[in-house]
């Protein structure tokens, strides 16, 4: 008999922690109910991405004048940045309906060809996740965009029957965080892949105004440009931060977010001037001041901040990595100058005055 009742953690306990931060890119209740309000209905409203935005609306555009369905999109890039929103965007720029559902949903050939089989003509369908979508399914897929057919297989064994199925013409909309693990098959089927890019502080900045607009709050500029230089480049995460200075500047202000209410207002939720949360912050302290600024090794990091590797190296790694803030080597996770810097401490190089030896190592 096994005592141990503790299970392993996995990538899905990371990501439960990540979605309880503030910062989090991924969306929960709250947000899918929030960014339902939110979400621009056209190319023209869509704030930022203007790459991906101008070549979009190319392709719709040229599909529509031939009266024909648009090609397969495939859209990547990070959490929160806007890819449900232009799936959206697509259906109702065609004037077509849109169908959503996620690769961890279709874990059979047979869930896939449900749904294509129930497919309207020129409809969109919305394949959040698309990498993590089963093998089976895959291959599935590969005939149904290509060819606009599926192979039913109905029977087992050496008495089993495949009775081909003609669908209508569609359009595939897959989104996906890691386009690396989508096979090379699969890829070369969609004829517009686009990549989205993490927003400027400018861009948030519309971003904040027109969100504001839509909630009824009213916002200074000083305030929206504090609130967009904490969002990570991340529109989700903008939203989310404005409706929590939203309630600050409501209980403790007039309810008018000015910067020094937003600056009092993510000091209150532990999100700094540079969007660093309470476990980015305690990652960093953890490396500069018990490690010298490394190298150390990542499960010996996350034992001194008390947390999990998964949860270290898959939810406070990423941003730190992104800002230059920490490196990974071969021989471990280090600090950058940059580190020590925002986290107002002097390197022991500048402590010394010499190799940085002694201050690393006492020596």
């Amino acid at each position: 008999m096994n005592w141990d009742d503790t299970a392993p953690p996995t990538a899905e306990d990371a990501a439960g922690v990540a979605a309880d931060r503030l910062v989090a890119a991924d969306a929960d209740g709250e947000d899918t109910a929030v960014e339902a309000a939110l979400r621009p209905k056209d190319l023209e409203e869509f704030v930022g991405q203007e790459r991906v935005r101008e070549q979009l609306d190319l392709v719709l555009k040229a599909a529509r004048a031939r009266g024909a369905t648009a090609d397969h999109v495939l859209l990547s890039g990070a959490p929160g940045l806007g890819k449900t929103t232009l799936s959206m965007i697509i259906a109702a720029e065609m004037g077509a309906p849109i169908r959503i559902t996620s690769g961890p949903a279709i874990q059979h050939a047979g869930d896939l060809a449900a749904i294509l089989s129930s497919l309207q003509e020129g409809e969109v369908l919305f394949l959040d996740e698309i990498h993590r979508m089963s093998r089976p399914a895959e291959e599935m897929l590969y005939m149904a965009m290509e060819d606009f057919r599926v192979d039913v297989i109905v029977g087992k064994g050496p008495g089993a029957t495949a009775i081909p199925l003609e669908l209508p013409p569609f359009t595939l909309v897959g989104a996906t965080t890691r386009a690396g693990l989508l096979p090379p098959p699969l890829r070369d089927r969609f004829g517009f892949t686009g990549h989205m890019e993490f927003y400027a502080p400018a861009e948030l900045q519309r971003v904040i105004h027109r969100s504001a607009g839509l909630l009824d709050v009213a916002i200074e500029t000083e305030g929206a440009a504090e609130i967009a230089g904490r969002s990570r480049g991340t529109p989700r995460i903008a939203n989310r931060l404005l409706r929590r200075v939203r309630d600050y500047a409501q209980v403790k202000a007039d309810g008018v977010i000015t910067r020094e209410i937003a600056s009092q207002a993510l000091g209150v939720y532990e999100v700094d001037g540079r969007g660093l949360d309470r476990l980015d912050r305690a990652v960093l302290t953890a490396l500069l001041k018990l490690f010298g600024g490394g190298p150390v090794g990542l499960s010996t990091l996350a034992v001194a901040v008390g947390e999990e590797r998964e949860t270290v190296e898959e939810v406070a790694e990423p941003f730190l990595v992104r800002e230059g803030l920490l490196a990974r080597t071969p021989r471990g996770r280090i600090a950058t100058p940059a580190a020590w810097t925002h986290m107002g401490l002097v390197p022991p190089q500048q402590q010394t005055g010499g190799s940085g030896q002694q201050g690393l190592f006492g020596a």
